[in-house]
């Protein structure tokens, strides 16, 4: 079971960091520094998180975020140049939930975490691509909220059962693999129909 719930905070971190990486690391961090929840010894390399330094400049982050992920366009660019920072930092996260381990282990739980990382975070980026493509621009705010949300809810089960949170996110992981599929599906389809009408725009302008 000890295996299962250290699986289950590192699983979390991993996939949570892909969403929204600076409010996981803020709200954890916060959690740990006030006490909010009783840090065990064997979570012990998580309680860097606490240092002043690092709250801060996650929150700080986090407030940049939350503005610009709810503006057409801007959301997919802070995606575009979160592809290298949300995977590595998600690695960082589930290396610490772990604690110290063999280095052959270390380097496969990194692996694992950033993949993982990576895996929500294209999710996350392609369906932002589609809602971008709509016309209705309230769809950026319910989403941004939405996955605030998720985090919100994620680091709660993770608080209360991570055994459980080692299913419930193995779970979300194989459900964002099929959904980065038909997402990246829809939008090569949608920019193949833009590129054609493009096309016949030149060739009848051409006439």
């Amino acid at each position: 079971m000890e295996t299962l719930s250290m699986l289950g905070m590192a699983l979390g971190f991993a996939t949570l960091s892909g969403i929204n990486l600076y409010l996981t690391t803020f709200l954890a961090g916060m959690a740990i520094r006030f006490n909010w929840i009783d840090l065990a010894d064997k979570y012990e390399g998580l309680s860097i998180l606490a240092n002043p330094w690092i709250i801060g400049v996650a929150g700080i982050m986090f407030l940049i975020e939350f503005f610009a992920d709810k503006i057409p366009w801007v959301d997919s660019s802070w995606d575009a140049v979160h592809t290298f920072i949300r995977p590595v930092g998600g690695t960082l996260l589930a290396l610490a939930a772990l604690g110290e381990m063999d280095p052959a282990l270390s380097v496969i739980a990194a692996l694992l975490g950033g993949g993982t990382s990576l895996i929500t975070h294209a999710t996350k980026a392609g369906g932002r691509l589609l809602i971008n493509m709509s016309p209705e621009p309230v769809s950026n705010t319910v989403a941004s909220l939405g996955e605030d949300g998720l985090v919100l809810g994620g680091l709660g089960l993770m608080a209360i059962a991570p055994v459980v949170s080692f299913f419930v996110f193995l779970a979300v992981v194989i459900f964002a693999i099929w959904l980065f599929r038909r997402t990246w599906q829809v939008l090569r389809r949608g920019l193949s129909a833009l590129r054609k009408r493009r096309k016949q725009k030149t060739a009848n302008a051409s006439l």
